[in-house]
């Protein structure tokens, strides 16, 4: 299993700068970073990122996070990975860019 966090170009660079993440101004108001399953992140994108173009899709393994990862009730009572730590590059399995096109974002088919 993998989770997977959407962020902005600007961001992603400061998270590859700085080697680490607290996350987007969502998370910080929050109080820990959003993930998404690969299920859940084609709406995770519509609903927070329509329209945006150069995001960054970073895949994570989520037993790599060990306690600091929760998983909690969301949009619908889905349960959703939220991290309560920062992320750290060391964390990333790996980043593609999530392209914007006609009907949005197009998802890279291996991100299961």
């Amino acid at each position: 299993m993998i989770i997977l966090k959407i962020l902005r170009r600007a961001e992603w660079d400061a998270f590859s700068a700085k080697g680490e993440t607290n996350g987007a101004p969502v998370d910080l108001a929050d109080g820990y970073i959003h993930f998404s399953t690969p299920e859940q992140a084609a709406e995770t994108a519509a609903k927070h990122f329509a329209g945006a173009p150069d995001l960054i899709l970073v895949g994570v393994d989520p037993q790599a996070l060990g306690d600091a990862l929760k998983w909690e009730p969301s949009r619908g009572g889905a349960l959703f990975p939220h991290l309560y730590r920062a992320l750290r590059m060391a964390d990333v399995l790996w980043h593609r860019p999530l392209p914007l096109g006609p009907d949005g974002h197009i998802f890279p088919k291996d991100t299961q």
